[in-house]
């Protein structure tokens, strides 16, 4: 959904574009488990694990290893994944979320940045553009790490599975209407 600007009705208010790049990185962060996992309806339903949630900071290594083997136990049903495949697949998506956490912290902290520019007595322009530039350098290499991660995972499984994957997440996102 996107709030309307009073100003120019056909364009987002700031507060709608901040808030929607500041949860793009929350969303591709989460998605490096739930593209493997075939959850991400969850998650953009939920518009991005934060709150609560798995990427919020307050999880211990551990509780986010163990939320991953949950997710991939998942996967592993909807796949049919063999004991090869399950070998193979747990280390790449847990070296992702590795890749991909630290991302979130940053965006985090790009978006802080950008709410204190706004905040001060004048708008201090140059930081929020700073803001946006580095909220879109780190969508970016999460977006290249969540395309390598797929193609590592694509790698491991047959052709059949990928199709399978694919219609699956294609459901979950509302993209395929049967």
């Amino acid at each position: 959904m996107t709030t309307p600007n009073p100003m120019n009705p056909g364009k987002r208010s700031f507060r709608s574009l901040l808030f929607n790049r500041s949860t793009i990185l929350s969303f591709v962060a989460g998605a490096a488990v739930a593209v493997a996992v075939g959850v991400s309806a969850q998650v953009a339903a939920m518009g991005g694990w934060h709150h609560g949630s798995m990427l919020d900071g307050t999880h211990s290594a551990t509780e986010v290893n163990a939320h991953v083997d949950h997710m991939l136990k998942h996967f592993y049903v909807e796949i049919d994944a063999t004991d090869a495949q399950k070998a193979q697949i747990g280390p790449l998506v847990k070296q992702a979320v590795t890749d991909l956490l630290p991302l979130h912290t940053q965006a985090h902290a790009a978006h802080q940045h950008a709410l204190d520019a706004l905040s001060q007595a004048t708008v201090d322009r140059s930081a929020l553009e700073a803001a946006r530039v580095e909220h879109l350098q780190l969508a970016d290499q999460a977006s290249k790490r969540l395309v390598q991660l797929m193609g590592d995972v694509g790698d491991v499984l047959t052709p059949i599975q990928r199709k399978a994957f694919s219609d699956h997440l294609q459901q979950l996102h509302g993209m395929k209407h049967s």
